[in-house]
Parts: C-alpha cells; sequence; structure tokens
C-alpha cells in the first residue's frame, strides 16, 4: 500500500506539469467567438494559418514558447466567451464523448420523458425541464449512453446544433462535433416534427439571396426498421422504382398528417415538406442508408461506419459543399444555384413592396431550350423539327496511341507511368464564360472566342503529330469533315495557327461566368480535404508524391469526404445534360429535368472542351520539352513510358529544380497532376496490342479510370 509521502510526492508532480490546452474543437469556438481568423491568429503566435488549422482539427499540438503563449490566450478568451447554458457541478460532470461508441441496445425512444443526467459519481442530477427534451448525449462505454445538455452550439440562429443528424434504433440523434441528441419520435411524420421544431438541425444560406438548407436526418438500418420502413426496398417494383408504394403505410402515415411527398416518392433520398407558408418553408430532407444512398463510388466505406462517424463524414461536406440532398450529382447541381441564386428581392418604386425580380449572373427561374446541335437526339427540339445537321461531340479523351508509331527507345522503357489531373472539369470550370440566355442562330458568323456558343466549322484540314490524338474529337481521332464545335475547341484550333472559317453558329450575347462561385467552394473544400490528410500546398514534388501514398490511410472518413467531393464535381457537371430515365419513356417527349434552368447542355460541353483542350496543350508542351509523346489517355489520365517507377523521371523541370509552366506538374490544386498508377512497359503495350487503354487499368487490379474526377 502507498505510503502518505508517496501519495502526496505523485499529487505535486501533477500540480508541477504544465496545464492541458482544451480540446481542438473548443479551441476553434474559443478563436471564433473571439471573432479572430486562424490567419490573424497564425500571425500572432508568428506561425503559419496550417499550423493554426492542424492545432484546431487535434493533428497536431503546438510546441513552447508558442504552447505557453496559445496556453495564456485561450484562458483569456475562456474567462471572456463560456461555454453557452449552465457549467455543470463537478459532481454531475457528463462521461466525455468516446469516439468510437459501443452499440446501442434495439430499444426506440418513444415520446416519454427524458431520462435524468448521469453523473460520473453516479449520483443523478436534477431532472430536466420539459422545454430541453432534446439534449446532447454524451457516449460513454455503458450499452446506454450518458446524457447531457446540449454543449456549445456548432452553427448559428436557429441552428445551433449542424445541418444533419444520423438516427440509430435507439433514438440517438448523432450530429456534427460530437454532438448527440435525444429524438422521442416513433413515427416519419413526428421525426419531421422534431426536425423541424426542437432538433436545431439546418444550415445557413451560401448566397444572401438564396435560402436556407433543410435539416437532413440520415436513418441507419435499425432506425428506418423502428419508424416502420423496410431494412431494404422488398419487391420487383420497389426495386426498379427505388421508392416505397403509395400504399406502403409509411406513406400513408406522411399523408394523413398533412405533409407531402416530392414525385419522386419515398426512396433512399426523400424530401417530407408542406407549402410554405409566410415565406417559411417547413421542409425535412431524409437519407435511408440501407437503401444505398450513399452510393460507395461517392462515400466509400461510409454506410458501414458508426452513426457518430457517418455524421462527422457528412457534417464536414455539408460545412465545405453543401448539406446534401440526393446524389453528389444532385449535390453538385444543387451547390450552383445555391451559389447562383436566380431571383432577388428588390423594391418596387411604385408601390414600395419588395418583389422577386431576376438575380444578374444566374440562369434565372425559367428553363431555356438549347440550340439543336446542342440537344441530344430525343430531346423534342430535335425530334419535333427533323433536325439532321449533326450534334455537339464534346466528351473526354478515350484514346490509344497506333502501336506502329511506337519507337524502339520507347519499348524498350522499363515503366508506364499515369498521370491524372486533379478535378480536371472544376479547373476548367474557373473563369469560364458561359451562355446565360437562349442562343441565337448566324449564318456564316466571324469567329469569336470571347462569345460562348456552338460553330459548324471544319477542322478536317489541320493536320497534327500522329502519336498526339486530335484536340478535336473524344477518340483522338482526326474529323472527317464539317462539324459542331463548343467556343473552346475552335479557339484552340486557331491557337495552333490554323484559320477557322465557320459555316453556322449558334450564339449567346448575355454571358457570364456561371461558374466561379462553384469553382472557388469546391477548390477550397478539395485543398483544405487534402491538407487534413497531409497533402499541403508547400510540399515539394517529392514530398507530395510521398503523401499522396499514405493520404487515404490517414484518415478514412476525410478521405471519403474527398472521394465524395471530387464525385460531386464530376456528377455536378454531368447532371447539366441529364438524360431521361424510365422505360415508359417515349422520344420526343419532354422528361422532368428538362423543366430546370440548370439542364444546360451548352455550359457541360463548354466544361469538356475546356478541360480537353487543356489535357492536350499539355501534352503538346511536354512533346517540345521532353521529346516524349503519351501512351493513351482516359478523361482526365495520360500515360507515359518512363525510365523510373516516378514522375519525376520524366516531367521537365528547369536547372534551378522547378517544375517548367505548361506542362504537367505535379500538386494537390485542382488542374496539377498526381500519380495515377505505375506498370512495367510490357505490360502496356500488350494492352494496346490487344485494343485495350491503358490508363483504363493502371491503377492495377483492373480498375477504371473515372471520367472527370
Amino acid at each position: 500500500m502507498a505510503t502518505q509521502e508517496e501519495l502526496f510526492a505523485s499529487v505535486d508532480a501533477l500540480l508541477e506539469e504544465a496545464p492541458q490546452l482544451p480540446p481542438p474543437a473548443e479551441r476553434a469556438r474559443l478563436r471564433e467567438a473571439a471573432g479572430i481568423t486562424q490567419a490573424r491568429l497564425a500571425q500572432a503566435l508568428k506561425s503559419t494559418t496550417q499550423t493554426v488549422k492542424n492545432w484546431e482539427n487535434g493533428r497536431s499540438e503546438p510546441k513552447p514558447p508558442r504552447l505557453e503563449a496559445y496556453q495564456r490566450l485561450l484562458a483569456g478568451w475562456a474567462a471572456k466567451y463560456p461555454p453557452h447554458g449552465p457549467t455543470p457541478t463537478p459532481a454531475a460532470v457528463p462521461v466525455p464523448v468516446d469516439p468510437q461508441p459501443q452499440p446501442a441496445p434495439e430499444t426506440f425512444a418513444g415520446p416519454a420523458p427524458a431520462a435524468p443526467e448521469v453523473a460520473v459519481s453516479g449520483t443523478p442530477a436534477p431532472a430536466e425541464p420539459e422545454a430541453e427534451r432534446s439534449v446532447a448525449r454524451s457516449t460513454a462505454t455503458s450499452p446506454r449512453p450518458a446524457r447531457r445538455h446540449a454543449g456549445p452550439a456548432v452553427g448559428t440562429g436557429p441552428y445551433r446544433h449542424g445541418p444533419l443528424a444520423v438516427l440509430d434504433g435507439d433514438g440517438a440523434a448523432y450530429g456534427v462535433d460530437g454532438i448527440v441528441l435525444d429524438c422521442p419520435a416513433a413515427t416519419i411524420p413526428q421525426l419531421v416534427e422534431w426536425a423541424l421544431t426542437e432538433s436545431g438541425l439546418g444550415a445557413p444560406r451560401l448566397h444572401r439571396n438564396g435560402r436556407d438548407a433543410d435539416p437532413l436526418i440520415v436513418l441507419t438500418a435499425a432506425a428506418a426498421v423502428k419508424l416502420g420502413l423496410p431494412e431494404r426496398l422488398e419487391g420487383h417494383e420497389q426495386r426498379r422504382s427505388l421508392r416505397l408504394d403509395d400504399e406502403h403505410p409509411v406513406v400513408e402515415q406522411i399523408t394523413r398528417a398533412q405533409w407531402k411527398l416530392t414525385q419522386r416518392g419515398f426512396g433512399p433520398w426523400a424530401r417530407v415538406y408542406r407549402p410554405a407558408q409566410a415565406g417559411q418553408r417547413q421542409c425535412v430532407q431524409f437519407a435511408v442508408l440501407s437503401w444505398d444512398a450513399l452510393d460507395p463510388r461517392s462515400w466509400p466505406g461510409v454506410a458501414q461506419m458508426e452513426p457518430a462517424d457517418v455524421a462527422r463524414v457528412l457534417g464536414l461536406y455539408a460545412r465545405r459543399v453543401i448539406t446534401p440532398r440526393g446524389s453528389t450529382a444532385v449535390s453538385g447541381l444543387e451547390l450552383m444555384t445555391a451559389l447562383r441564386p436566380p431571383t432577388r428581392a428588390v423594391q418596387d418604386r411604385s408601390t414600395g413592396q419588395w418583389v422577386s425580380a431576376h438575380s444578374p449572373g444566374s440562369l434565372g427561374t425559367e428553363p431555356v431550350d438549347p440550340a439543336p446541335p446542342e440537344a441530344t437526339p430525343e430531346h423534342p427540339v430535335v425530334v419535333g423539327s427533323g433536325w439532321t445537321g449533326g450534334f455537339l461531340d464534346e466528351e473526354v479523351f478515350q484514346w490509344v496511341r497506333d502501336v506502329d508509331l511506337l519507337s524502339a527507345g520507347e519499348c524498350l522503357m522499363p515503366f508506364a507511368v499515369g498521370l491524372d489531373l486533379n478535378t480536371a472539369f472544376l479547373a476548367a470550370a474557373a473563369r469560364l464564360t458561359v451562355g446565360l440566355c437562349a442562343p441565337e442562330h448566324v449564318q456564316r458568323p466571324v469567329f469569336d472566342k470571347k462569345i460562348p456558343g456552338s460553330w459548324l466549322v471544319d477542322l478536317s484540314h489541320i493536320e497534327l503529330d500522329a502519336r498526339l490524338p486530335s484536340p478535336f474529337t473524344p477518340t483522338g481521332k482526326p474529323p472527317e469533315g464539317p462539324a459542331w464545335y463548343e467556343t473552346h475547341t475552335v479557339a484552340y484550333a486557331q491557337e495552333l495557327g490554323c484559320n477557322v472559317a465557320p459555316i453556322e453558329a449558334y450564339l449567346r450575347q448575355e454571358t457570364g461566368a456561371y461558374l466561379d462561385p462553384w469553382y472557388d467552394r469546391l477548390k477550397t473544400a478539395y485543398v483544405d480535404t487534402l491538407a487534413d490528410l497531409g497533402v499541403t500546398k508547400d510540399l515539394d514534388d517529392r514530398a507530395f508524391l510521398t503523401a499522396m501514398e499514405q493520404h487515404k490511410q490517414t484518415d478514412p472518413g476525410m478521405a471519403a469526404v474527398l472521394a465524395a467531393i471530387k464525385a460531386t464535381v464530376k456528377g455536378g457537371v454531368g447532371k447539366l445534360r441529364e438524360r431521361p430515365q424510365g422505360r415508359r419513356y417515349k422520344e420526343g417527349e419532354r422528361w422532368p429535368a428538362l423543366e430546370r434552368p440548370t439542364w444546360r447542355p451548352d455550359i457541360r460541353a463548354a466544361v469538356i472542351s475546356k478541360a480537353r483542350v487543356n489535357m492536350h496543350r499539355k501534352m503538346l508542351n511536354m512533346a517540345k520539352m521532353t521529346g516524349l509523346y503519351p501512351l493513351a489517355v482516359l478523361s482526365d489520365c495520360v500515360v507515359y513510358p518512363s525510365p523510373g517507377r516516378s514522375p519525376l523521371d520524366f516531367l521537365p523541370y528547369s536547372t534551378s529544380g522547378k517544375p517548367q509552366p505548361g506542362a504537367f506538374r505535379l500538386g494537390p490544386t485542382p488542374g496539377l497532376a498526381k500519380v495515377e498508377g505505375v506498370q512495367d512497359m510490357a505490360w502496356a503495350v500488350d494492352l494496346m496490342e490487344q485494343g485495350y487503354n491503358p490508363a483504363r487499368h493502371i491503377k492495377g487490379g483492373d480498375a477504371t479510370t473515372e471520367e472527370g474526377e
């Protein structure tokens, strides 16, 4: 048994230890409460903004002498800005949140009164008032989590608990930053009422003329079953339509409670609403995990995570991108509108009343029909007019060099190295001028690269090196006569020194950089998420390659956020030309996507055209600087022969060691390159001889490159 002297010595040692910093989330809260930016704090502590970010997300800790200064600053802020709500007494301090919560028993919390708060000492705290029914619960190692009042708000105004919650079968709603709310709802209508009136969920608008994001409730399989939903969609009709039958009891519950469902019904992503009253929306979004709401290609591994981890991943995506409202493609399209709202409030001078008016730079509220060559073959504009004049074919590269054009020196190279451009579509969207109005038909126009549109022009006479793909077609084969091209493709022909003489065109005179805020937000999200995974912009090329090899293992949840951001870019661009769905569709009929202003195949064509031109320009510059030519290209992945396993063995650098501008460069920002994969050169040649594209399989494991990633 320890002596009194030994115990006193141990206590004295604890007293002499330096005080510990508050948790990372509290550090961020204190700084934000003081109104200080991370950049300003970094300047005061003679550090960097990224270092402060690392302190606030727990990736690193400050070292002396900054440690003492940081402690002093946080202590001062803590005295000025205490957490919201009463500070619990030492006897009733809640158990800390366990980052890996234990599974709760299969009991669903009904509308019974809230249980008393559980104290560490085991002494029950006073009962909570009815107004505080939605309480946060700290997850302990016991089967039933202990309960506590909601801690510091994670949002502003009415959205104090963040944008979303993940509901388990025990009535625990896991939110962002580790918060856990009690949800007493036993039916979907009760859950809707709780989400709108008690949960404190939602997110503020991304643009002052936009609208706030609706609360998102994500249902685990256990929660779905407890609410009367099937664990999985059953029956041929439900699986085919991806929705519940209209006669399902849950759908009938929703109807009896005077709530409505959108036309897509109650499926993996559902929206339950009532018509807005006095300008106030009443709408809740739902996602059902066991119905494959989270596509594993966009959200790898997330559906199998614990509810708290699902909330962390989706919450971070919501903060950096947008609260998910469907697939990542849907979210990508919704983000465009959220950042460029179609209307704004203006005051009518004659009446003094505020009315809705068009917002400059937006796509407006009414859909615009495309020009016939910009449409799809089944579009009413094409079918109704009998159009036979051809269509735009602005798609990504899918090209393999003719094996006969490989030199002996290339065949003797030991390796084939694949380079992948980061979010190539996003890079192409930067400062992209697009049309904001309906097209005008013009005969024999003079080409102007500043006017977005579609041009009928003959580029078949342009001769280029056969070891490079033609920049004018997705296949890389030279065009065979007049064809329709987007402005950027024709402008690149001019850049290559060719004379272009358009035969006719469909042009848009009202223009703007519609996608600029979309680009800015997604670029920031992408770069910040990569930085959280240890891939920062200040790394040299060798360190960058090392960090990219390890980044997916650093934090699987953060890696899933990164994958979702990339899928948002690709899917959002794809949604601009969504095709009809369903076996009942008949050619020439309008389909639902045509009724939205964001059905704009011309904008999609502009993004892809610019991305393809950017890729070709880099390949051409690489040939001029290094004499190297690609073996194959697939979308934003290009494969080169290499004397070594690293791109450092063949990329061009100056004598000072800096990357040469104009060619492929390594880095973490959109448009820069990373390694897609490395294989033996003999492997690549063998695939080429069989007619396969090495760029599709360069990762190994018969992987394919996602277009636009």
